[in-house]
């Protein structure tokens, strides 16, 4: 019982799910936590799942979850309890904070989903080490940043470099303005550069080396000529 109890608790709020009810995507949130999280996007207009950022456009109407709701009532009375909260780590400045936490306080991010847009701490990474569709998203080091790895005229990821212009690029633009331009995967790129940065540090390592050796064979050579005068002086 106590392996599965964190399938009946809320990802949101860390609690037993209260009035449950269940996204299209398949997420389960407590009514009042979904509720107060999708309230923020009211602005925006785009509706997406805290977990795996799935978005719906129209706000979904939300229903409760009758049978998981009886699910959970009958797990409290055998003694289901509350998951017990991770210690929490606090976003502090200069730290990025969980995209998915709510309240005034956030949990410091750990890493950030190139595919998502958001950050999240370690409660809400999970989802995107157990789900098979979010395993294939590319997480990086929590980074504030996460829009300028964005192409800003077709918000797709920057994974292309294009040698043309010297700059990075998303696939789109390979068919709009960079069309017929060189382009490269933008990690085949990163690879060339470190190639070209070693290959450029062995040379400077290299020619130091040499000008060491000159160095030493001009001090030798002066050593050689001072002794040299000092003997026929004698």
């Amino acid at each position: 019982m106590a392996e599965n109890q964190e399938l009946f608790c809320c990802s949101i709020c860390l609690d037993l799910l209260k009035d449950p009810v269940t996204t299209a995507c398949g997420h389960s949130y407590c009514m009042g936590c979904i509720k107060e999280s999708w309230d923020q996007d009211d602005l925006k207009g785009v509706y997406s799942c805290p977990q795996c950022r799935q978005t719906f456009i129209p706000r979904p109407v939300l229903k409760r979850n009758i049978v998981l709701a009886e699910v959970v009532e009958k797990r409290k009375k055998t003694g289901l309890q509350a998951a017990p909260p991770p210690a929490l780590c606090y976003a502090g400045p200069g730290d990025v904070a969980c995209d998915v936490c709510t309240g005034t306080r956030k949990q410091k991010a750990l890493m950030s989903c190139l595919v998502c847009l958001a950050s999240y701490c370690e409660t809400h990474l999970q989802s995107h080490y157990e789900s098979p569709a979010l395993k294939k998203h590319k997480l990086v080091k929590a980074t504030a940043q996460l829009q300028e790895k964005i192409c800003s005229h077709h918000d797709k990821l920057l994974e292309v470099y294009c040698r043309t212009d010297q700059q990075c690029i998303c696939y789109l633009c390979t068919i709009d303005e960079h069309k017929g331009h060189d382009t490269v995967s933008a990690a085949a790129e990163r690879t060339e550069k470190q190639r070209q940065l070693g290959m450029s540090q062995q040379k400077v390592q290299q020619r130091f080396q040499e000008r060491e050796k000159e160095l030493k064979e001009l001090q030798q050579a002066v050593e050689s000529l001072k002794v040299s005068i000092l003997g026929r002086r004698i």
